[in-house]
């Protein structure tokens, strides 16, 4: 059967050979691709306006933690959701911001990994566009900012942390972005495992009472009757705490690491970034937050230092208080009226909480503490001192990779992942620091609209961090 592709555009519906041709052009798509820790989400769009025309998601994206074969799998699961078989002859151009890949230099593993993933993929589907581009997922977050800027600073903070200072569209310098064992302060493992701590500081008497030693042990399934405050269960009644799947992705806690984060299984934050304890979040895929903050946190001032008004250092002061407010022997304020007037935890109580919380988070990737980051947030939003101490801790370290970029006063910074949201549970915290010297945030869900455009560059010239196959 003809059709307005297999035609010479002059003779296209007997239509002049411009506007033939410019008929043609309108029927051509892109695909952009978001790659984290914790998923792969991929969206087809009309080269001509960016119209987006459908959407696939698939498993974890990291370059350099997923093995090539698996990332192809993911890939391809992604693309074929999003781009029908009838449509695939129709790709011209593809971009994709992977996790853990980067422009550092031409032979970085994570680039290769994800170039020889994703062009593995693209041929499985048939697809074979003009233009294959491959960046870092933080670098088509920032190209997704409303007027897809070119220049400025990028910070992913989601189940890890990482932050970029971006020129022409490209990294010039990365902070942070090193992975859970080696870093990610102030993301969702940070966050998370500062939570289960806490509840075995208050188990062995080293910390003091927090709502947080139920809702973890309810998280990670310890016996009920091994739980303090039996009866006054702040989170949900029996039912048990919330959901732990709840801070974004890839977008989310994904995303640095991420989303992954944002680090992280991407070990820069992506959106596990930035993105997300797997699985939660709306139909399109993105992952939101449970809804907590800690809107009333004030976080201490920072400084204005520097030719360029870099950011200051942290003070000490802010976070020797920080870390006497989390080991602190007791709750005040608002916090009494969430917990009950005499503890009743028995010593052989706290040692069956320790015997059974620590194997169920020893047993289980290090990286799932990230899923426990929500509980965190709902603490502190039920005005739980040691919760807020841990996210105002959280927040102070997000402030480093950015002032070790050295902003200017007033540059733009553009941000992803859970935990900057619009209700994510650090965006009040670092934006009272942010404040301070003449800077705001801008937030993105993910990178896939920066990584439509990428694309759509490339369709009409090479865009950055891109190859021609």
């Amino acid at each position: 059967m003809n059709n307005d592709l297999n035609q010479d555009p002059g003779q296209v519906w007997g239509q002049a050979p411009d506007r033939a041709r410019n008929r043609v052009r309108d029927r051509d798509l892109v695909v952009g691709l978001d790659a984290g820790g914790t998923r792969t989400r991929a969206v087809l769009a009309s080269a001509v306006d960016g119209r987006v025309l459908g959407q696939g998601v698939a498993g974890p994206g990291n370059a350099l933690t997923v093995p090539v074969p698996l990332l192809t799998d993911h890939l391809t699961e992604a693309v074929a959701r999003a781009v029908p078989e009838a449509d695939r002859a129709r790709v011209v151009a593809v971009a994709g911001g992977f996790a853990g890949a980067a422009e550092t230099a031409p032979d970085e593993p994570g680039r290769l990994n994800a170039l020889a993933a994703l062009t593995a993929a693209l041929r499985r589907l048939g697809i074979a566009a003009d233009s294959v581009g491959v960046s870092s997922d933080i670098e088509a977050a920032f190209a997704s900012a409303p007027g897809a800027p070119t220049d400025g600073l990028a910070l992913v903070a989601g189940t890890g942390v990482v932050a970029m200072r971006i020129s022409d569209r490209r990294c010039a310098v990365t902070v942070g972005g090193d992975g859970w064992l080696l870093g990610d302060d102030g993301g969702g493992f940070w966050i998370g495992r500062s939570a289960v701590r806490a509840a075995l500081r208050m188990a062995d008497g080293r910390g003091g009472p927090t709502t947080l030693a139920v809702a973890v042990g309810g998280a990670l399934g310890v016996p009920i009757e091994t739980l303090p405050y039996a009866e006054a269960r702040p989170f949900g009644g029996p039912a048990g705490p919330p959901d732990p799947a709840g801070l974004g992705g890839d977008g989310g806690l994904g995303g640095a690491g991420g989303r992954d984060g944002v680090g992280s299984p991407s070990g820069a934050g992506g959106r596990d970034g930035l993105g997300s304890p797997s699985g939660a979040g709306g139909p399109d895929g993105l992952v939101t937050p449970s809804g907590a903050g800690s809107r009333d946190g004030v976080g201490s001032p920072r400084s204005v230092s520097g030719p360029n008004h870099a950011v200051g250092p942290v003070s000490a002061d802010a976070s020797a208080s920080a870390s006497a407010s989390v080991s602190a022997s007791g709750v005040s304020g608002p916090a009494r009226e969430h917990l009950p007037a005499e503890l009743e935890w028995s010593p052989d109580q706290r040692a069956a909480y320790r015997m059974r919380l620590l194997p169920a988070v020893m047993t289980e990737p290090p990286i799932h503490l990230a899923r426990l980051a929500p509980l965190v947030a709902e603490a502190a939003r039920h005005q739980d001192a040691v919760a807020r101490a841990i996210l105002d801790e959280a927040a102070d370290h997000l402030l480093e990779p950015i002032r070790a970029l050295e902003p200017r006063q007033g540059e733009r910074i553009v941000a992803t992942g859970g935990l900057l949201g619009p209700e994510g549970p650090l965006t009040a915290l670092l934006s009272e620091r942010l404040k301070a010297l003449g800077l705001t945030l801008d937030w993105v869900a993910d990178g896939c609209r920066g990584a439509v455009a990428l694309a759509r560059l490339g369709h009409g010239g090479s865009p950055p961090s891109s190859r021609t196959t």
